[in-house]
């Protein structure tokens, strides 16, 4: 009869029992320990009045004094099931309300902290390598790119004074040559050299007769060359050959750079005696042979050697044309049209005004490519243009954005190479890789295409 009423009692449980275990072993998940442990408390002592009375006789006679004690609480509960049943009733009725019913929800997976997601773990993969590049590209400047001012100081002297020992000797060798004031020029004069303090330019203006001389843009010569230009000889009718001091450098009708290089060859190397000269300011001077420009080199220290590239230089309004010849020999009657003064003005204008970062991205970007080879023909003037146009496009160039700003001018840089060409900042259509061979271009591309991925081994100086 026993097996019997416990037969029909779990017939009539319905699965009552079985979801009260279920939501028993799941409580701790949601309501905690100390919820789980009142719950349970709570529950087993309803759990076990249910069970007393669906195993009782039917029969109201049979009911008996331990009937009635079944209903009520178990001695052993105590107080803490009074407290249950007068602050935490409603609780853990809204607990029930809103527990789970589907077991799935409380696979151990389920309730661990989610992961980041891609697109986070990305962004803070970037940040670390931004930060860390950044910390690279300041300890790469301090050690590999900045020149003691001491160094700087001891170039700019030895060069002022040879300008002045070259300038005297002109003036009174030559008093006929029309000249205006020679000046020192170039990235050593604008605080923008990097490395060493090796090299800088003086610039020796021709006074030309406005009357007798015009420019002629290479864009409309039958070269089509822009960025370059002819010095065409004028009014020949009424000032006929000799009238100019220049006429002995004219060739086919124009000012030739060469001719006028080789004037004052003659001059430099070849009427000078700089051994003298050099043992008075006590350095070491000659001129540099074979070379297609005229170039002095002085030795003023031990291990100490700067090269003063000697340019004839004709004023045309805010432009300049530069007696440097071309890559290419067959535009040798022209003049190159330097920009160079206004475009750094304007890029160290700009970080004047914000106290941005441009001219420390430019110093970088010019020991770059002095360390590595492969990229050796990106010159200060096509990396100064790159980054005027990157000044149009980004607008925070402060010390924190060093880094973001080195990549970006990277991959504009890159894609210049790609398309072949690179519009000057100030003149857009002169292309500036105008001068480099196809195959030059594409191994530059290739190169810093490669190093877009580890931008940090371009900071490698093989040293």
């Amino acid at each position: 009869m026993a097996g019997a009423g416990e037969k029909k009692g779990k017939k009539d449980d319905n699965g009552i029992g079985t979801a009260i275990d279920f939501v028993l072993s799941n409580a701790r998940l949601v309501l905690g320990v100390g919820g789980a442990a009142m719950l349970g408390i709570a529950t087993l002592a309803a759990k076990r009045m249910y069970d007393r009375a669906i195993s009782a006789p039917a029969s109201p006679s049979r009911a008996s004094q331990s009937g009635k004690r079944s209903w009520e609480e178990p001695s052993w509960l105590g107080s803490s099931t009074r407290l249950l049943n007068k602050d935490m009733k409603a609780t853990v009725s809204r607990s029930l309300q809103t527990l789970p019913t589907d077991p799935s929800a409380f696979e151990s997976g389920s309730v661990r902290p989610k992961p980041p997601n891609l697109k986070t773990q990305t962004d803070l993969k970037k940040t670390r390598l931004r930060m860390s590049l950044q910390e690279k590209l300041f300890t790469y400047y301090k050690k590999h790119v900045a020149i003691p001012p001491t160094e700087q100081g001891c170039a700019k002297q030895a060069a002022v004074e040879i300008c002045a020992e070259l300038r005297n000797f002109i003036h009174s060798k030559f008093p006929d040559m029309p000249l205006r004031d020679m000046h020192l020029s170039g990235s050593l004069y604008d605080d923008l050299q990097v490395v060493r303090a090796d090299h800088i330019q003086l610039m020796v203006p021709l006074a030309v007769e406005r009357n007798l001389w015009s420019c002629v843009p290479g864009e409309e010569t039958i070269l089509s060359l822009p960025g370059f230009c002819l010095l065409r000889r004028e009014n020949l009718e009424y000032f006929p050959r000799g009238t100019s001091y220049w006429d002995r450098c004219v060739v086919g009708g124009y000012l030739c750079p060469k001719a006028v290089v080789a004037t004052f060859e003659k001059v430099v190397a070849g009427s000078i005696n700089w051994p003298a000269i050099g043992s008075m300011l006590g350095y070491l001077i000659r001129p540099v042979v074979p070379s297609e420009s005229l170039i002095l080199e002085v030795q003023y220290e031990e291990d100490r050697r700067l090269f003063i590239d000697f340019l004839p230089v004709v004023a045309l309004g805010e432009r300049a044309a530069v007696a440097k010849s071309h890559r290419l020999q067959c535009y040798g009657s022209m003049w190159r049209l330097s920009q160079r003064g206004a475009e750094t003005a304007a890029l160290i204008g700009r970080d004047q005004q914000d106290s941005g970062c441009r001219c420390l991205c430019l110093k970088v970007l010019k020991a770059i490519c002095r360390y590595n080879l492969p990229i050796a023909h990106l010159t200060a003037s096509h990396l100064t243009n790159i980054l005027l146009h990157a000044c149009e496009k980004e607008t925070d160039w402060s010390q924190g954005a060093l880094a973001d700003r080195f990549l970006h001018v990277l991959r504009e840089t890159v894609g210049h190479l790609e398309s072949g060409e690179l519009p000057s900042a100030l003149d857009p259509k002169v292309n500036l890789f105008s001068e480099l061979t196809a195959e030059e271009v594409d191994e530059m591309g290739y190169f810093l295409y490669c190093s877009l991925s580890e931008p940090e081994l371009l900071l490698r100086t093989g040293e």
